[in-house]
């Protein structure tokens, strides 16, 4: 039996029944073991440990429930975001991203790349800075907002921009441009870049 399972066993309910039929059965049972506690011998331990089990089957119970219901409908999540952005299938990514209903600093990413995607950089970099400010210790958001603010300056300097777009299908920590070897030579050939965008080729291995 899994915790889950556990804790409906717990407070004497079935897993489908309502948020008010958990709420009463937990109440009811506090209720009965609040009375026990003051008994003598291990019948009063026992009533006041159950107290504290009871407490936090109801938490943990509610607390999933509330995650459940907060999240993205459709059966959409991140991983399916990813994936549609992996397959170059944009306009997909952003319908899943939609119709999330809670908009935490993964979902500011990932929004990001879609926008980077449809070259609209200073969305983009808007969006990353969201996902900072929610999440400052993500060190995938700060490389992408580096990388992203290091092409942003670039094409400032020279009045040009990139004619190529990281690799779709690389995906993971590469949708904002993790592993651009292949992109960067040509890139560097035709403008003659000593740095190269972002500096990556030199990282590169």
């Amino acid at each position: 039996m899994d915790m889950n399972q556990e804790n409906y066993r717990l407070l004497q309910v079935d897993e489908d029944a309502s948020d008010e039929e958990i709420k009463a059965c937990y109440e009811r049972l506090k209720e009965i073991y609040n009375e026990e506690k003051w008994k003598d011998g291990e019948e009063g331990n026992n009533a006041a440990r159950m107290l504290e089990k009871l407490d936090v089957a109801y938490n943990e119970i509610m607390e999933e429930r509330r995650e459940r219901a907060n999240a993205p409908s459709g059966g959409s999540s991140f991983e399916a975001v990813s994936e549609c952005i992996r397959n170059g299938d944009i306009a997909q990514a952003q319908q899943l991203l939609d119709d999330f209903n809670e908009r935490s600093a993964e979902w500011h990413y990932l929004q990001s790349v879609v926008f980077y995607k449809k070259n609209w950089m200073q969305e983009s970099k808007k969006q990353l800075e969201i996902a900072i400010q929610m999440d400052g210790e993500n060190t995938k958001y700060r490389e992408a907002y580096e990388k992203l603010k290091g092409r942003a300056d670039y094409r400032g300097q020279t009045g040009n921009a990139p004619n190529t777009d990281p690799d779709p299908a690389r995906g993971g920590d590469e949708q904002m441009g993790g592993n651009w070897c292949t992109q960067c030579f040509s890139f560097c050939y035709t403008f003659l870049c000593v740095n190269c965008l972002f500096n990556l080729c030199c990282n590169c291995h």
